[in-house]
């Protein structure tokens, strides 16, 4: 009798967990086949993507008063601006593709959810892309120009120079270095909603914030020193936007705090009501 019992439960077990797995599979399948239409159109528009992300290049060669409305890139091997667009494509479908990746992920957790975890769950996934790009935003437009303004500035070109030293980077190289300052700010941004998630959960306190926040700074220069380039003005840059979303991050556990005591208020005044009701 044990025993049929012990089969029944394990065969109702294995159901759910059979349809979990169908529905992850359909969820994964449509996320990947989303990335790979997004890579097909960023594939087929390298040349124009990449001559857009060149500009900043341009903006620094200016500021250089090089007044050179073109720059010269260069490729040594065959097969290296192949690949560099096949780098560019995975790049921007990753990106193109992340509201349908976002979607599916929400959509296999949203059933395990209860209606008021789902409500404050939907404000977090619209936050996140907004400040990745915004972080971006603010790469392309401010410190990848500055960057390269930098590194301008250390040729010796013009006539009165006996060795004239030219920067001239490679296409990979330069998609290296702008995706690397594009995925360090995007993932520095998600430090609020990181911390806002957490500081719900009951994980972080806007007071344990406060008292770490020494250490934050020089983890914000650590953690500066190891994904920008080896330049002042990359790192400085980096670090200055992460002290200060951390000061945002301790601001917005605080805004959560509150809301949570009121929460705890309502419910326990909720509470007393139906007591003297009863009584």
């Amino acid at each position: 009798m044990n025993a049929r019992n012990d089969d029944e439960e394990v065969e109702k077990s294995s159901a759910p967990l059979i349809e979990h797995l169908i529905e992850l599979r359909s969820r994964l399948m449509w996320a990947i086949a989303g990335f790979f239409v997004a890579f097909l159109i960023c594939f087929y528009f390298a040349k124009e993507i990449f001559n857009l992300l060149v500009i900043p290049f341009q903006w620094a060669s200016q500021w250089a008063g090089l007044d050179e409305d073109k720059v010269d890139l260069i490729y040594t091997a065959p097969q290296e601006f192949f690949f560099t667009q096949i780098k560019l494509a995975m790049f921007g479908g990753l990106i193109l593709a992340f509201p349908v990746i976002a979607t599916q992920v929400y959509k296999f957790v949203a059933p395990g959810l209860y209606r008021n975890e789902r409500r404050a769950f939907l404000p977090f996934l619209v936050a996140s892309p907004v400040l990745f790009i915004i972080g971006g935003a603010l790469v392309y437009f401010f410190f990848t120009p500055m960057v390269m303004w930098f590194f301008l500035s250390m040729q010796q070109v013009g006539p009165g120079e006996e060795i004239q030293i030219s920067l001239l980077p490679r296409v990979s190289e330069y998609l290296g270095l702008i995706m690397t300052l594009i995925l360090s700010f995007g993932l520095v941004f998600q430090l609020p909603v990181v911390t806002t998630l957490m500081a719900r959960a009951g994980l972080l306190t806007s007071e344990g914030l406060v008292e770490k926040r020494k250490y934050a700074i020089v983890g914000a220069f650590v953690v500066a020193a190891v994904l920008t380039p080896p330049d002042p003005v990359s790192q400085i840059g980096l670090a200055l936007p992460t002290i200060l979303l951390y000061e945002v991050s301790i601001w917005s556990a605080r805004i959560m705090e509150r809301k949570r005591e009121e929460q705890a208020a309502e419910a326990e005044a909720a509470a007393e009501q139906n007591t003297g009701t009863a009584s």
